[in-house]
């Protein structure tokens, strides 16, 4: 992400129609400021930091479209998110987004366990997880006060999916 993605970055993480369901709390514009400065500082590799975010964009096009992110979960585990701007919903792209960020981190990053978490309420990104991982577990995030459910995937189970060649 660059500057000029400050704005879209800003209502990918303040509109209440993307956090809502996640469900995370509106961040001070000081937060956001200095969550944007964070996200694009990026490590030589990710997993050398807890949480990193990258902006999704289509290709060849300039507007950022939504978030993508490798995060350490509770576990000390590697945890894949995403988001998109409202525009972008319904259309394939977080399908494409999660398949992609595990093809990024089974085969880049050499990782041979990929964890994603979901408020079970979400039903979108439910649906999406499903398609790919498998739940392992349902828990109240005190945090977020609401009750998540964790997905996993082996690395050998994906390569029998044969999701991307």
């Amino acid at each position: 992400m660059q500057d000029v993605d400050f704005e879209f970055f800003t209502e990918l993480v303040s509109a209440p129609e993307i956090i809502n369901p996640i469900p995370q709390k509106k961040w001070s514009i000081l937060k956001i400021k200095n969550k944007f400065k964070d996200f694009t500082t990026y490590p030589k590799n990710p997993l050398n930091k807890k949480m990193v975010i990258w902006g999704i964009y289509e290709q060849d096009e300039k507007e950022l479209i939504g978030l993508c992110g490798l995060l350490t979960n509770d576990d000390n585990q590697s945890e894949i998110a995403y988001r998109l701007r409202k525009k972008y919903w319904k259309i394939g792209y977080g399908t494409e987004v999660t398949k992609h960020m595990i093809y990024y981190c089974f085969n880049t990053l050499k990782l041979n366990i990929l964890t994603a978490d979901v408020n079970i309420e979400n039903t979108a990104s439910v649906k999406i997880l499903t398609k790919f991982f498998k739940p392992i577990k349902e828990f109240y995030n005190a945090h977020d006060k609401c009750t998540d459910r964790r997905y996993l995937l082996h690395k050998n189970d994906w390569k029998n999916l044969n999701q991307i060649k």
